[in-house]
């Protein structure tokens, strides 16, 4: 049996401070919203924050990147 998956509280809106400021969705950002998708507590507002973020990618404005973090 798997271990239930818990979002941090605010995970979700760093991650998307995040991904607006840099413009970039690295790997820690997608096992993020994988944990997000995967958790049955989020909200609507939160499960809209997450549909902008993936139109925002189909558009070519957010850049997947395979790096771990965006840090230095």
């Amino acid at each position: 049996m798997q271990p239930p998956v818990r979002l941090l509280p605010f995970a979700l809106s760093e991650l998307f401070a995040q991904v607006t400021a840099t413009g970039r969705l690295t790997l820690a950002d997608r096992y993020g919203l994988l944990a997000a998708l995967l958790d049955d507590s989020i909200t609507e507002e939160e499960r809209a924050s997450i549909d902008r973020l993936l139109r925002s990618i189909r558009r070519g404005r957010v850049e997947i990147v395979n790096d771990l973090s965006t840090l230095v």
